[in-house]
């Protein structure tokens, strides 16, 4: 009896227990919950700037902003000064090739092809004052760009072409009293344009992000968490966490999901195992430039045409360049599917000055394999194109593509190709033979943003099919369901067959017995019956 009671004093604790999970009046979700709250909280400055005495003034220039700063901030511009982002060059490792120094300095990409020469424009995106060429003084404290990544008046914008200066519309006065943790417009101002527009390079980064529902970006969405880019990109004494891999070399300070997810998201041990070899991104960016489209190809081969005499550009139906006079013809897309490599967080680029080894030339290469321990498949973006190169040297070429007036040599103005190549290649310091052709290249750019709703990532069956899975074209390992193995699928057959024999056979036995049994019982009965009958007539 007493184990009875227990038993139902056991069920009514079970339900109530169900009841209060399932239908609790806090949110289904409560760690979403938690976590808008957490990014919903803006921090609040201990300091208001407009109540400075010493930025009451009316400032000149922009290297005056910076001294005022460095007033209070005394030591910051050492931390600056030490960043890559001030520097543009790091040291950096390959296996095979040693300790060298890289970055935006010396190495090409199959954009705008390298800041090399071209100074002046390309320091639009740096942190500094005054980089017309490469003789920039990065000792000059006084040249470090504090507004363009605190600026919180959203007022602050650097000039076209201007060496790094502000644009002249820029009311210092204002942009000085109005400072505080960088946002996403600061960090979007660079990141967002590079390659020359909106969503130009990465596809996973563009101002669309600065006020997108989650269907486009579960982090970043006005409707969802509204995370800041320093959420995840911390820094400390302003050395920022996270690698661009089109520069980057070395598997240090990378920003990874499992700071916050941890390395086991997921209820299904299953999925957690995924992880070991598959990339958080792989699955929850099932596709990239979901609102702009972002540039697939660059034919530098097709610049230089022009009509009446004069440079031109053609649009394509979204308002995108399909051809510019200055650049050549270009490919975008949107809503694209990645492709997929192995990746250890080591990689090398194509540095000026490097051979050609292959074709396509890899302006950049990610390192990593199935056999690697350190490999995840990740999802990248593989921007192609072709550039120009020296058929005798067989090395890239570094033109110089702006100047500041025509006749000046500059690919830009005077839209020829062996001025442009002469010119570039003497301020580089690099050898060119006068003889040159175009060659095909290529680089790839790891997805990190752009997280989709947990409903919108992938499914199983978007990998483990033999039918144009997204992993078709990674090869060297055997995924379920998309391969084929003669030994496996032999076993395996067998298996199928004896298992079917062997239900077979258990049913037949099963049968055979149920009818025995059964005719035994009606034996056993119908005996029974003759017997009681000849006692009850006796």
């Amino acid at each position: 009896m007493y184990r009875s009671i227990a038993i139902v004093i056991g069920i009514i604790i079970a339900l109530l227990v169900a009841v209060n999970v399932f239908h609790s009046d806090e949110p289904a979700n409560l760690k979403l919950e938690m976590l808008k709250q957490e990014y919903a909280f803006k921090p609040v400055p201990s300091v208001d700037h407009h109540k400075l005495a010493i930025l009451q003034a009316q400032f000149k220039t922009p290297q005056e902003v910076t001294e005022t700063c460095l007033t209070c901030h005394t030591e910051t511009h050492k931390e600056i000064m030490s960043s890559s982002h001030w520097n543009w060059d790091r040291l950096s490792y390959v296996k095979g090739k040693g300790v060298y120094t890289s970055g935006k300095k010396n190495v090409m990409n199959n954009f705008c092809l390298g800041s090399n020469s071209n100074e002046k424009a390309c320091a639009k995106c740096h942190i500094g004052y005054g980089m017309g060429s490469d003789e920039f003084d990065f000792a000059n404290a006084r040249n470090v760009d504090c507004m363009v990544c605190h600026d919180n008046s959203e007022e602050y914008l650097k000039g076209a072409s201007m060496a790094g200066y502000p644009d002249r519309s820029v009311n210092l006065h204002n942009v000085a009293q109005s400072v505080g943790m960088p946002t996403k417009t600061n960090c979007g101002s660079c990141h967002f344009f590079s390659g020359g527009g909106n969503n130009v390079k990465h596809g996973d980064l563009e101002v669309a992000q600065l006020s997108c529902d989650r269907e486009v970006d579960v982090h970043m969405a006005s409707n969802g968490l509204n995370m800041e880019c320093v959420a995840c990109h911390t820094a400390q004494n302003h050395q920022i966490k996270g690698k661009l891999y089109s520069v980057s070399t070395n598997n240090i300070d990378r920003s990874n999901c499992a700071d916050c997810h941890t390395s086991t998201p997921h209820f299904s041990d299953v999925l957690n195992r995924h992880g070991s070899k598959i990339a958080c991104q792989t699955c929850h960016i099932p596709e990239y430039a979901k609102v702009n489209s972002t540039k697939m190809s660059w034919k530098w081969s097709e610049a230089g045409k022009l009509k009446d005499g004069f440079p031109y550009e053609e649009e394509d139906s979204l308002g995108n360049h399909n051809y510019m006079s200055i650049k050549g013809a270009f490919v975008w897309e949107r809503n694209v599917k990645p492709d997929y490599v192995w990746f250890n967080g080591t990689a090398e680029q194509y540095r000026l000055g490097d051979s050609i080894t292959e074709v396509p030339v890899q302006m950049n290469t990610l390192h990593g394999s199935y056999n690697d321990k350190n490999s995840k498949i990740i999802p990248v973006k593989i921007h192609t194109g072709d550039q120009i190169y020296d058929t005798e040297y067989n090395r890239l070429i570094q033109p110089l593509l702006y100047g500041d007036e025509k006749g000046d040599g500059a690919y830009w103005n005077d839209f020829n190709w062996d001025k442009a190549i002469k010119k570039g290649m003497e301020i580089t310091g690099e050898p060119f033979s006068g003889n040159y052709d175009f060659i095909e290249t290529e680089m790839y750019w790891p997805l990190n943003h752009m997280v989709s709703p947990k409903d919108k990532s992938l499914s199983c069956v978007d990998c483990h099919t033999r039918n144009n899975g997204r992993l078709e074209k990674l090869t060297g390992f055997y995924l379920p369901g998309r391969d084929t193995n003669s030994t496996l699928d032999l076993i395996g057959k067998w298996l199928l067959i004896i298992t079917v024999l062997g239900v077979a056979g258990h049913a037949l036995i099963r049968v055979g017995q149920d009818f025995i049994n059964n005719r035994y019982k009606k034996q056993v009965i119908d005996y029974s019956k003759k017997e009681l009958k000849d006692r009850l007539d006796s």
